[in-house]
């Protein structure tokens, strides 16, 4: 075991957090709308349809904001074949994931499941085959008080009151070459500041959000950025980071070092929009929406992508993208997480991509259960239990060395502080050497004028780190408390194992 140190200062702030920073994503893809989220027939499902087991896991895990309805779905989608008696909704066919879209669940029926799970809805449109025009028709349709013929559609549709949307994405991933509607910077970031113009004008108090890059390794990452903000700085409060992580090769140690690749990503991006915001000689900070994020298996070990339907035809809700997550993924979960939390000045909103049945935390059977993957539990606990200010936590413990980033921090932390104690997060990234980890609680005492006391804490580690939660077995991995964790005086002592998620509640 080797020995780690570091140092809980309520002084070493970063931000105070926003809980967006906890929120989630729902598309049209595979079998996360129909069979996942909504099933009418199924034995937990209510009156609407939609799955009462689903929505207090959802409900668990904490999710704040839900971005809807893409994803690489929405450079495809024609809003208004969502709105309407369900009978009379066209099917469509989605060229994105080849499927059959039904158009049963729309914005109606998805507000209606926010309103179950308790988040506020993140709305993105479609600039890929539409544009200015059609933006303005769903915000119109979604948040206008006034007697036009949109919302006397909307009332007759169910909803006389505005869904009262804040945050807007101005499209998807509009930098990617798969992404129907593909275009340069230059056209989407002249697109894209027409379109956030015009639904100022409309509705001055939204939030938009354009595309960054959708990973750091495109060609284009960073003058993507540039010459997008260069024409929308002025109109626009966010722009998007995307990034997938995956096991290759089984470098298991490689993978561990994945949140330090999130962080630079970040942090590029942070640097790029204040060089805009410089030669603009402007005050103002654009922030970061990570509106996409997650372990996905994109790659196959051939290399070649994993993201189209073995049916063939044009099949409804197929099985797709469906990741099964291992105890060593949910690690890497918690650390991409503690990363979050640790850019939480310039990261105000993130959504875990997606939630049920594709590469989710929530998997579910038709007619059968519904069971938390590995990742289920880092988040679930991190959102909980994280609240207030985030606190930078330098930790000393040696490094390895990783092929791509260099040289990588053994163990990784971050805290947040509120009124009522603090709460840290660790992850071990180590492959092969477990660590104790001994944290100075001397500053925090004086802050709060009183000893702290362990309040809870949640180990998430496996001998196996392939150990999974599946139909046959869903509760083989889950957290436990850490044995042997102490407050001796004013230093916490946190055994970490190799390959471990921690999280310390103290109060």
């Amino acid at each position: 075991m080797t020995d780690a140190t570091a140092r809980l200062d309520p002084y070493h702030v970063v931000a105070d957090i926003d809980r967006r920073i906890f929120g989630g994503f729902v598309e049209h893809l595979g079998r996360h709308i129909y069979d996942g989220i909504f099933e009418p027939g199924h034995p937990a499902a209510d009156a609407d349809g939609f799955r009462t087991d689903v929505v207090e896991l959802v409900k668990e895990l904490g999710v704040s904001t839900i971005r809807y309805p893409g994803g690489n779905f929405v450079s495809g989608y024609r809003w208004e074949d969502g709105i309407g008696p369900v009978d009379q909704r066209p099917r469509r066919l989605d060229l994105a994931w080849h499927s059959t879209e039904t158009n049963e669940v729309g914005l109606h029926e998805f507000q209606q499941w926010l309103d179950r799970v308790g988040s506020d809805l993140m709305l993105a449109v479609n600039l890929g085959t539409r544009g200015t025009q059609e933006a303005l028709d769903v915000l119109e349709y979604a948040n206008s008080d006034a007697t036009t013929a949109w919302t006397d559609q909307r009332a007759a549709n169910g909803h006389p009151e505005p869904f009262a949307v804040t945050m807007w994405c101005l499209g998807n991933e509009m930098d990617g070459p798969w992404q129907i509607g593909h275009k340069n910077a230059d056209d989407y970031g002249k697109l894209a500041s027409q379109t956030a113009k015009a639904m100022r004008m409309l509705d001055p108090g939204i939030e938009l959000v354009v595309c960054g890059s959708s990973g750091r390794s495109m060609p284009t990452f960073g003058s993507w950025e540039r010459t997008v903000l260069e024409h929308s700085f002025d109109d626009v409060d966010f722009i998007s980071c995307h990034s997938y992580y995956q096991e290759l090769g089984g470098d298991a140690q490689e993978f561990l070092a994945s949140g330090v690749d999130m962080a630079k990503f970040i942090e590029s991006v942070v640097a790029i929009a204040d060089s805009v915001a410089a030669s603009k000689q402007s005050e103002k900070r654009i922030m970061i929406s990570f509106d996409e994020w997650n372990v996905w298996y994109l790659h196959n070990e051939e290399g070649g992508q994993n993201d189209k339907p073995e049916e063939r035809g044009w099949p409804v809700a197929p099985r797709l993208l469906e990741d099964r997550y291992h105890a060593l993924d949910a690690v890497v979960f918690g650390d991409l997480l503690i990363t979050l939390l640790q850019h939480a000045d310039r990261v105000r909103s993130a959504s875990l991509a997606q939630l049920v049945n594709v590469i989710a935390p929530i998997m579910t059977e038709p007619g059968g259960p519904a069971w938390r993957q590995t990742t289920f539990f880092p988040f679930s606990i991190t959102s909980r239990l994280a609240s207030g200010t985030a606190l930078r936590v330098p930790v000393d413990a040696g490094t390895f060395t990783s092929a791509k980033l260099g040289e990588v921090a053994n163990v990784n932390a971050v805290a947040t502080l509120d009124d009522e104690g603090v709460s840290l997060f660790v992850v071990n990234r180590s492959t092969t050497d477990a660590s104790e980890l001994r944290v100075d609680l001397g500053p925090l005492a004086a802050r709060f004028g009183r000893d702290l006391a362990l309040a809870e804490t949640h180990l998430l580690h496996e001998d196996d780190r392939y150990a999974a939660n599946t139909l046959e077995d869903p509760e083989r991995v889950g957290v436990r408390p850490i044995d042997g964790a102490v407050v001796d005086g004013s230093t916490l002592v946190l055994p970490l194992p190799a390959v471990s998620w921690a999280a310390v509640r103290l109060v």
